[in-house]
């Protein structure tokens, strides 16, 4: 799998990780929901890395999560609806 460089986490970050996934679970255009992991992951997050259904997406931050500046992992929707 591809893994990206993720900036650190910032002030202006709004949205959590569970409120952001509870938003892809009610929204019925969202079909599955992927775990993107940074390219320096710790290997407990590198193990979440992949694509999970909206029921079965693992909670974030990762627990037992042991990279210095903590998880930043992040959810992306995976859609079955694209609108041009």
């Amino acid at each position: 799998m591809r893994r990206f460089i993720v900036p650190k986490s910032s002030s202006t970050d709004t949205q959590s990780p569970s409120s952001a996934l509870k938003k892809f679970q009610e929204n019925s255009r969202v079909r599955d929901v992927r775990v993107v992991v940074s390219a320096d992951c710790c290997p407990v997050c590198a193990a979440h890395e992949g694509t999970y259904t909206k029921e079965e997406a693992p909670s974030l931050p990762v627990e037992g999560c042991s990279h210095p500046n903590g998880c930043r992992c992040f959810y992306e929707p995976m859609l079955n609806i694209i609108y041009p």
